[in-house]
């Protein structure tokens, strides 16, 4: 059926008012009601053709909480009226290796994403959460706990579960001298996770201005990264790094930091690294630099337990729908603490 959505249908057009059909549930699927949206710079990516794969018209947001409307037949977990989630991905192959191990995101016949993907049973392509409700495989849902705010819990469903990810595959805890690259929609959360599974940890940043905030969100130290001698400071210091940042920059300073053995992980940039890397660094000291995606759905939903249990959430700023094309431009400033969230019951004033 014809629902309202907000869609961009070139990489020059802001994102406006469409109209989407939905399907109807199959029998392992779940109709849910979007309630809130998060807003991912992937999103910005998608909309303007930056990773030069969009299909037009593409419906963003990946970041999804809503409430179940039906379910079909054969679904057993959810029911009408409870609390759910949607994050990144609404399917997969089910059958190689890494969706045999519970890791859909590493799909070798590449997993359905929930927007800008070609549906595996039908063929048609996948519109995200900037709509009124979506229609999922019971596999790819995920249950939202009672503790949890669903305002603020709906970025967790990317920025929450790309952060928490690789510090669980790489088993930090207590003991574990940890340091977060960048402060934004992901830094944030990477702070308060590892915080709470127990590591020391340190913000590395341009501008001194935002260790108080950084104290705030979990940090236990501040370090300037254009400061040498700071940086000299934390020479061999750091058993693991997480970078989150999106943009090119030079990696050299933050691997020189790291301790024999230990592991830079990228999160944000998906482009060349510029300038070149020192292979040096990584060769003198056995050190690894790697990259870590979102998590598999057992892992998200672990994620989600774990938030409820240490009582955290996203810092999210709430907007309606009509203000995302002025949302994306002060994402581009860095101009919002951390995260945007749209009240999705914003889209019912619009007129198809």
């Amino acid at each position: 059926m014809n629902i309202r959505s907000f869609a961009a249908t070139s990489a020059t057009s802001p994102v406006a008012l469409h109209a989407i059909i939905r399907r109807n549930p199959r029998e392992d699927d779940v109709a849910i009601k979007i309630l809130y949206c998060g807003v991912c710079h992937s999103d910005i990516h998608q909309a303007r053709n930056e990773w030069h794969n969009t299909i037009y018209p593409v419906v963003p947001g990946h970041e999804i909480i809503g409430q179940v409307t039906a379910v079909g037949k054969n679904v057993t977990h959810y029911k009408p009226g409870d609390w759910v989630g949607v994050g990144c991905m609404v399917d997969s192959c089910q059958h190689c290796a890494s969706c045999q191990d519970g890791l859909e995101q590493f799909c070798e016949n590449v997993a359905t994403f929930t927007y800008n993907g070609k549906d595996r049973h039908d063929g048609t392509i996948t519109y995200g959460g900037y709509s009124e409700s979506i229609v999922v495989s019971e596999k790819f849902v995920l249950r939202l706990p009672e503790k949890l705010d669903p305002k603020s819990a709906a970025p967790l469903l990317c920025a929450g579960i790309t952060t928490y990810s690789p510090l669980r595959h790489w088993k930090i805890g207590k003991g574990h001298k940890v340091a977060v690259v960048g402060l934004g929609g992901l830094g944030h959360m990477a702070l308060k996770f590892a915080k709470a599974l127990g590591a020391d940890v340190t913000l590395f940043t341009r501008s001194m201005s935002k260790a108080p905030e950084a104290i705030r969100l979990g940090a236990d130290h501040v370090v300037l990264s254009s400061d040498a001698d700071q940086m000299k400071a934390v020479t061999n210091h750091f058993d693991f790094i997480l970078d989150t940042v999106p943009q090119q920059h030079d990696l050299n300073p933050y691997l020189a930091t790291l301790k024999r053995d230990g592991t830079c992980v990228l999160v944000g940039l998906l482009e060349p690294v510029e300038p070149p890397m020192n292979s040096g660094l990584l060769v003198m000291g056995r050190k690894s630099l790697a990259g870590s995606l979102i998590g598999g759905i057992a892992e998200t939903q672990e994620m989600l337990n774990f938030c409820a249990q240490h009582n955290i959430t996203c810092d999210v700023e709430m907007i309606n729908i009509q203000e995302i094309n002025q949302a994306y431009t002060r994402m581009l400033k860095s101009d919002v603490k951390y995260r945007f969230a749209i009240d999705m019951k914003s889209i019912e004033t619009e007129n198809l």
